[in-house]
């Protein structure tokens, strides 16, 4: 993966700057070996958390060419890695500076946080990274709403913020080499823009700029509804089916929390609409929301698109909720009549929300649907209804229901495992990895 690459580079760039300061004749030397440590592990971890910034600052041409569920995983591999850097930086450099003063490694720590210029910063910066890191664990994660989680992790941002006069006062490669000092600064530089500009300046000019509002909410199921959105030149979005938005609905309290929902129909020039399964306060919320109110938008984001298609022949899977995107590509996807196959999991049939519009674009545009309400299997995770897994495995079942399968583009959305069941079987019946498309977002 590129990001992995240029992940790889820049690390590249820190250990040729630190090697260039005399890094590996002190990390040889006696007596100064683990402060040369510890100042490495300090630089790669820095390195690691700008380019964390940069990953999740919702850049344009990143977003378009990886994906924001790649870059997310990405994003979560490299602060695992640079907080395990952070903790390893501080043990080091309190026993690098402990051990020669015979004094302890607490009582040194202290002493460093409180004489040190920016050392009670970074404390409170590394604190706080410390704390978002291990609610991201995901055991941690999963007793956390969505929309909590997500407020609480932009905490990180403070963190990385808090870190900034300590690498400048204390860094004694940032301030004796020219080249060191121009690469921190661009690349501090490059993740505080981008952040201000793709997280900040640009949802708020969207939001300016097109002036969405409510204009109606609609219920599609006992827990599901469609939200309609009245703007101005929405076509200057550029928006494409299959993508989706983070909305804030100025609903009164909590509408600060960011929503990351799919648009459920092909974008319009005066209308969008997303759809979704409505929990716990936020769900009645944003149900609730009366004609009129204001809605602040981010995105549009995604690349569950038509633009990764490679042939003629689709077949689009979905299951649950994960009908909002697919049910937008159906409709705005082109195709001849015969070339769409859309399977739709639920597990009922009250909850194929959607299917009277799903329906009739089916008849107006040719393509095949086939429903499959009821219960999962037990004892397995499978992609089938009990019925179905009782008679077929589940590629078997695939190669039944749509022919012609090893030449198709498949796009996937639902539940993560009902995906991951739904991937098995399409490689087991022949589909080639590169023929199948999906957004991972299982929090």
């Amino acid at each position: 993966m590129l990001t992995g690459a240029l992940a790889v580079a820049s690390v590249l760039v820190v250990l040729v700057l630190w090697a260039a300061a005399g890094g590996p004749a002190a990390l040889l030397a006696e007596g100064t070996a683990i402060l040369a440590a510890a100042r490495l592990t300090g630089l790669v971890a820095a390195d690691l958390l700008l380019l964390q910034v940069l990953a999740m600052a919702r850049v344009p041409w990143l977003e378009r060419a990886w994906g924001q569920d790649r870059l997310a995983r990405g994003h979560r591999l490299l602060g695992f890695t640079s907080c395990w850097l952070m903790a390893g930086h501080v043990v080091l450099v309190a026993y690098g500076y402990a051990a020669p003063a015979g004094t302890g490694v607490l009582a040194q720590l202290a002493d460093l946080v409180v004489r040190y210029p920016g050392m009670l910063l970074a404390a409170a910066g590394t604190t706080l990274l410390v704390l978002v890191a291990a609610l991201s664990v995901r055991a941690a994660r999963r007793r956390v709403r969505y929309e909590n989680w997500h407020l609480l992790h932009l905490y990180a941002y403070l963190g990385v913020g808090l870190a900034v006069p300590h690498q400048l006062w204390n860094g004694a490669h940032f301030v004796t080499s020219p080249a060191a000092a121009a690469y921190w600064w661009t690349l501090w530089g490059a993740a505080f823009a981008a952040l201000l500009v793709f997280r900040v300046g640009r949802p708020l000019w969207l939001s300016r700029r097109h002036r969405l509002t409510v204009a109606e909410v609609r219920r599609e199921a006992s827990d599901v509804y469609s939200v309609y959105l009245a703007g101005h030149r929405l076509d200057r979005l550029a928006a494409r089916p299959g993508q989706f938005l983070t909305w804030r609905l100025r609903t009164g309290r909590g509408w600060s929390r960011a929503h990351p929902f799919s648009l459920s129909e092909a974008p319009r020039a005066d209308r969008l609409r997303f759809t979704f399964r409505a929990a716990g306060d936020d769900g009645a919320r944003l149900a609730g929301a009366a004609p009129g109110t204001a809605v602040l938008i981010e995105g549009p984001y995604g690349t569950l698109t038509e633009g990764r298609r490679r042939g003629e022949r689709v077949l689009l899977m979905a299951a649950g909720i994960g009908i909002t995107p697919l049910r937008a590509l159906l409709e705005g996807m082109r195709y001849a009549p015969g070339e769409v196959t859309l399977i739709y999991r639920a597990r009922s049939d009250e909850e194929l929300v959607l299917r009277a519009e799903i329906d009739g674009i089916a008849r107006e545009r040719g393509a095949q649907v086939i429903y499959l309400p009821g219960p999962p299997p037990t004892g397995r995770v499978s992609w089938l209804t009990a019925e179905l897994a009782e008679r077929f495995a589940d590629h078997e079942a695939l190669a039944h229901l749509v022919p012609e399968l090893a030449g198709r583009d498949v796009f996937l959305c639902g539940p993560p495992p009902w995906m991951a069941a739904a991937r098995a079987a399409l490689r087991a019946a022949g589909v080639s990895a590169r023929q199948v498309h999906d957004e991972r977002f299982g929090w």
